[in-house]
Formats: C-alpha cells, structure tokens, sequence
C-alpha cells in the first residue's frame, strides 16, 4: 500500500470517525408535545408582582376584558393590555412561520390564557412592606392611557394608575425602528409618610415552548449576562437548583454590579430584559412548578420617595428577531454588553463568528445567500490554498517515489523495521512529508462543524433562498425520488425519517458524484480493499450528508470542485495528466476492482 493511499485511507476513515461522533452528540431533535394550559396561580406571592387575585384564571378574563394600546411598527404589530399594563401581544412582520405566501406571521409575544403565553410586565415592589399588595400594581391593575394613542417610533404611549392612597404610579413605553423597547418607570408620592420602593421587570412564559428544538447543538432557555459572563440555562435544569424560601422555591438570584440582561432565547427570536450600562441590578431565574410558569425577573436598587417628591427608572426590552446586524448595533452603541453572545456561537466561536460575518457581508454584496456560500468557499480554499498545495505536492513527490519504494522493497524483504528505517531516510533525503496529504482534510473538519452551526442557528439562513427549489438554505434539499426530483406536486419525505436518508435529492446526488469524479484524478488501487474502500466511499456520503442543510451541502459540492480542479492543476504542474476519463472506464470495466495481474 503506497503512502498516498494510506493517506487517504486514513482521511476517510477520520471524517467517518467524525460524522459517526456527530450523529451520536448532536442526535436528530425530538417532537416536544405543547404543555397543558391550566387554570392555575399565575404569579405566586413573590416581592415582584404579587397578584391581587392570585387566579391565571381572573388575569385571563381581566386582559380579555380591558383595552388594548395598538403597537405598530415597520417590523412590528401587537398590543398592550391595559389590565397589568403587560406586553404581551406581539408579531413580527418580516417573518412568516413557514414559506408558505399566506403563513401567518411569527408571534414572539401571547397573552396570559393562550396556549405557550409569554409577557413582559414591569412594576413596583415594597422593601420593608409596608405597603400592600393591593396598593401596588400588579397583574389584574387596569391602568389609564394618559398619554398617546399607538405605540411606534418615536410615538411614545403613557400609562397611569393612582393607588387611591396617595401614590400615582406611571409607565412611558417606547420603541424603535426595529425591535428594542424602552420603558420608564415613575411613582409620585402626594401622601403624607416617605415610602420605600423597588421597581423591577418580568420576563415570564407558560410551559416550554412547543416548538422547542431540544437540539444539543443549539440552546433554548434562560440567557444571561452578569458583569461580562455570559450563561446558558435549559428549561429543565431550573428543576435542579436551590430552593430559596423568598423567591417560592428553586430559583437563581445573582447580583450584577454594572451591566448585563437576562431572559428567553428560543431558536431565532428572544425577550430580554435588559438595564440600563452601569445600573446595579438583581437577576433571577425561576420556575413554578405549580403554575408551569418560568420567569426571569431584573430588581433594581430600592428609592425612597419622601412625600411631595418622585422618583424614576429607565430599562430595556428587546423582543424580536436575532438578527446579527441588529443585535450588533445595540452592543456597538454600548446599549447591551456582549449581547452579540445572545446568538448561540457554540464551541467553535472562534471560526463560527467571523465565518458569519464574512458570509454577511458577502450577502449583502451579492444579494443572493446561496451565492454567498459559494463565494464563502472560494474564501477558505484560498486561505488553506498554500496547505493544499503543500499537500498536493507532497502527494504528487510520493508518486516520483513510486520506483524507488519498489526497489527498496526488493532490496530489504520481508525485514519490516528495516524498510521503515529505509523509507524514512528517503522521505528525509527527499524532503517528502507522507502525512502532508491529511492536513487539508483534518483542517477541513472543524470548518465543515463552524459552518454547519452558523447554517443552523443564524436567522439569516432561515427561509435563505438561493434558486429555484433551493428556497431555504436552512432545511434540507426539498426534492427526493419520491417527487421526482421537485416535479410530482409532493413532499419530499421528513428530513427525520429513515425514507429520508435513501430516497435522497438532487443535491445528495450531486455531492457524491462531485466525490467521485475528484476520486477518479488517480487510478483505482491495486490493493483489493482500497479498491472497495474507494468504490463506496462516495455514495455511502452521498447517503449519510445529502440530508444536511442544503446550504451545507452546496458548500460541500463547491469544496469538492474547487478541490478537484485544485488537484488536476498542481498534478499537470508536475507533469503528471491525470487521466479522468480513463480511471473511469477502467473503474466500469472492473466494477471497481483491481486489474489482475
């Protein structure tokens, strides 16, 4: 066996070592079934927003019943619930739940009582309480629209509501052009004693999400930043902390110094609270298992209003898309510290962010996602181009060996540790490195890995077209033998099933027939089981990554040509024609097997 072979030998055994470890840490997502809405406690009695009736029940009928701000945007359209003052009705729209021209529009925000709720509301708490519960407001308060009619940018709405006790309470919302909400808190106090507040906002959802991924490789759940660190907590593992006897059970309270936010990430949108840069702040995570309910909450340092005076608080709330261009501008400003992390980057954080970055920019330049890949790919190969060539040369120096490795096997015998000695005192004589020919293939696992999470959790791949029935870059190849390759009006079968994985697509097909012609630059091996390795090497990948992302898969089919013409030109260069045409009549005529001899 010549070391060219063994070399490739050996990469293919590598990337089936790879994509069988693949399959075993990332396993396909499995169905969560959508939790049962019941009529239970919706806040329990915490120090934030202790409900007055206490009743999920009374809190639904109440925000059904009361008046609703408009909220209209260029990329948003909700409402505001005027009984808990609660953002809790809101739509994105640039983004529909599927492809589909009539699929409604992505709801990130639903009311208390709708199956997978989830709200924002903010208000005030009592330090030493003094001041009960009924004084404050809280999740059933029906406040008043003092002060504008639809909330947009740069059209704030105002919302009051007086205690009767001598404590008016007020809340100017405001948002911009894209999905960044700014809410200022204010109490007046026209009683005749100081009271002693603390203002606080809550993020809360009903149940895990229905369409949680449950994904290894993306994380839906709280997210959190304290002090510049950034943590990652599932749904299920709220279960497993402390209990705290002020909080009403397991919870996590951390105290952050001057900057950071916390709240929910789903798969491509998420709702943050987020504190002012430089603001102290408390963070809680928690769940209530009696109600089903998560919550994130911020508290913010206590104010004592002395009589006559007042006293304010302004925060932020960003509800919407993780749009990388968004969500960056708010850091660049200093608005929200690392909150560009709020995009599951992964383990490979050091390729995945610039590669995005690059394949953004290239986007945007080009217009076309699909041709951004591929310029993405021009990219990569340029810059491991003087590896590869490093490599194809030493491939291509091992083959001028070829005579004198069959003499020195005549000369030395059967004498293994002999002919090891000879061999690498050739290799050395003739400068030939023999492992040079696995570097660009081991180089290309960790690209392949970086660029298979940017595909997955980046929005911008979602519902990416590139061309005709390629029109998400995101989702696997559409079209299978099943519908004849996109021409029978039917579904390909699910990406997940088993058909799936034999009855491939186009871009399957493509992928293993660009494998095999950049296979077939060399003749088949005579040695009988690279033969066999060789021959079902292409089609087993075919079968194993033609269900990838399809923009995953166009990078590996560019990759393969781009390294195919790579190859043929460096092997002329050394004055060696590869005989395409040749190997694959010789390849037919043998069935893939040796000549004999």
């Amino acid at each position: 066996m010549d070391d060219q072979n063994r070399n490739l030998i050996l990469a293919t055994a590598l990337s089936f070592l790879v994509i069988l470890v693949w399959f075993f840490l990332f396993p396909p997502p499995e169905q969560t079934a959508p939790p049962a809405v019941t009529e239970q406690t919706l806040l329990p009695p915490t120090p934030e927003a202790a409900p007055v009736t206490g009743a999920e029940g009374t809190a639904a009928a109440a925000a059904a019943s009361a008046p609703r701000v408009p909220i209209e945007t260029p990329r948003l359209e909700g409402t505001i619930a005027l009984a808990g003052g609660r953002i809790d009705d809101l739509a994105l729209r640039d983004y529909r739940e599927t492809l589909a021209p009539d699929a409604p529009i992505v709801r990130v925000l639903r009311p208390v009582g709708e199956a997978g709720a989830q709200y924002v509301h903010y208000g005030w708490g009592s330090v030493d309480g003094a001041i009960g519960p009924d004084l404050l407001p809280g999740p059933n308060t029906v406040w008043t629209l003092a002060a504008g009619d639809v909330l947009g940018p740069g059209k704030p709405v105002t919302l009051e509501w007086s205690n009767g006790a001598g404590l008016t309470f007020s809340r100017v919302i405001s948002v911009d052009e894209d999905f960044l909400f700014t809410v200022t808190q204010r109490v007046a106090n026209a009683g005749a004693a100081p009271v002693a507040l603390y203002p606080f906002g809550v993020a809360e959802r009903k149940g895990i999400p229905a369409d949680l991924k449950n994904f290894f490789i993306l994380h839906e759940g709280i997210v959190r930043v304290a002090d510049g660190v950034l943590q990652e907590t599932d749904y299920g593992s709220l279960a497993d902390l402390e209990p705290i006897v002020a909080e009403g059970g397991p919870a996590e309270v951390v105290e952050v110094a001057s900057s950071g936010w916390i709240g929910f990430t789903d798969h491509f949108w998420q709702t943050v609270l987020i504190p002012r840069a430089g603001q102290p702040f408390t963070a809680v995570m928690k769940h209530l298992p009696q109600s089903d309910i998560y919550r994130t909450s911020i508290r913010l340092p206590a104010v004592t209003v002395a009589p006559g005076a007042s006293a304010e608080v302004t925060t932020d709330m960003f509800a919407g898309a993780k749009e990388w261009e968004a969500i960056r501008d708010y850091e660049d400003a200093g608005k929200v510290d690392r909150f560009i992390d709020s995009i599951d980057w992964g383990w490979f954080f050091f390729l995945t962010k610039p590669m995005f970055a690059v394949l953004h920019w290239l986007n945007a330049a080009i217009g076309n996602m699909g041709l951004a890949i591929i310029a993405l790919t021009l990219v990569l190969k340029a810059l491991l181009f003087p590896l590869a060539y490093k490599s194809y040369v030493s491939m291509a120096r091992m083959k001028e060996l070829q005579p004198e490795m069959e003499a020195l096997k005549a000369r030395v015998g059967d004498d293994r540790q002999k002919m090891q000695q000879e061999m690498m005192k050739l290799y050395r004589d003739k400068k030939v490195n023999p492992a040079a020919g696995c570097l660009p293939i081991l180089l290309q696992i960790p690209i392949f890995f970086a660029l298979y999470k940017v595909i997955f959790v980046t929005i911008e791949l979602r519902h990416a077209p590139f061309f005709g029935f390629l029109q998400d870059l995101s989702a696997p190849d559409p079209t299978s033998v099943v519908n004849l390759f996109g021409l029978l009006p039917w579904a390909a079968p699910d990406p997940m099933s088993f058909a799936a994985l034999i009855l491939i697509g186009i871009m399957g097909i493509i992928l293993g027939i660009t494998m095999w012609l950049q296979q077939k630059l060399n003749p088949t091996p005579t040695d009988p089981t690279q033969a066999m390795i060789f021959a079902w090497m292409p089609w087993v990948f075919m079968f194993m990554l033609g269900r990838f992302a399809s923009g995953l898969v166009l990078y590996w089919i560019c990759n393969n040509i781009i390294t195919f013409v790579q190859q043929y030109a460096i092997m002329r260069s050394h004055g060696h024609k590869p005989d395409i045409f040749g190997n694959i009549r010789a390849g037919f005529r043998r069935g893939g097997k040796p000549a004999a001899k």
